[in-house]
């Protein structure tokens, strides 16, 4: 079913997640999932991936298949992205633009007990929503995938062994990772914040006071093309000096404006 239609007005948010009004309290609600089959919610930021979306629409309809609701959060394209998404019978949601919006309207739509966060050019291994379900239980509410970029090239498995170390000894993921929570943890965290970058880094931070992350194992495999087509040391040392002045309280609209 298609929801898209007139994005929705563009406000910071007031204050923290709230549940779907058919949910228990949050305060009320379990660390990890009780459930025997939790039903997971997969949301997929997209904006202007018309080129990319063919490729991943039948992994998207095998997810949905395989009883996870999958929904994509158009953030304003204006090429065939909606389009393609919607003849494929996939639930879009129209949002302002910007991932941590497009992220946080997505959750708020989501119906699943555990919330997963995908990058629209990162696959998820095989068997991943049994793995999600088997990781998130009990007291784990939180964590998410190592991740692997999708590449020979040598550099490029150094960078991936890095993220991956970096997010083990600091416990903070990055959306690559394909970052996944109970509805539990992240209403407890917050949700993510309105802003087009280092959501994810902000999130986790929060996440963290909750308890340490998941890390599995079975690499997420994400697409090569930023590192490649901005360079890999250039890139490298950009999302280093985006971090260190995020970390100085250098606002992430700004830092946005060096992303592009």
């Amino acid at each position: 079913m298609a929801l898209h239609g007139r994005p929705p007005p563009d406000p910071e948010p007031t204050g923290p997640f709230l549940a779907p009004a058919h949910d228990p309290p949050l305060s009320v609600r379990p660390r990890g999932t009780t459930a025997a089959d939790p039903r997971v919610s997969v949301i997929i930021p997209v904006l202007n991936e018309a080129r990319l979306i063919p490729q991943c629409i039948p992994t998207w309809q095998a997810l949905a298949a395989r009883g996870a609701e999958v929904l994509l959060v158009d953030g304003g394209s204006d090429d065939h992205t909606v389009d393609l998404l919607e003849q494929a019978g996939l639930a879009v949601i129209a949002a302002p633009r910007g991932r941590g919006r497009q992220l946080r309207l997505g959750a708020e739509r989501a119906r699943g007990e555990i919330l997963l966060f995908l990058h629209a050019d990162t696959r998820l291994p095989d068997g991943a929503l049994e793995l999600v379900r088997h990781a998130l239980r009990d007291d784990r509410c939180w964590g998410r995938f190592d991740v692997r970029i999708d590449s020979s090239r040598r550099l490029l498995a150094l960078v991936s062994f890095a993220i991956n170390l970096r997010s083990r000894l600091s416990g903070i993921a990055t959306g690559d990772q394909a970052m996944v929570m109970t509805r539990w943890a992240y209403g407890q965290a917050g949700g993510f914040a309105a802003q087009p970058l280092m959501e994810d880094i902000d999130l986790s931070a929060r996440l963290k006071r909750l308890g340490p992350p998941v890390c599995l194992r079975p690499p997420v495999l994400t697409s090569p093309r930023r590192w490649l087509g901005h360079g890999i040391v250039s890139t490298i040392l950009l999302m280093w000096a985006l971090r260190f002045a995020y970390w100085l309280g250098v606002p992430a609209a700004t830092l946005a404006r060096f992303y592009r």
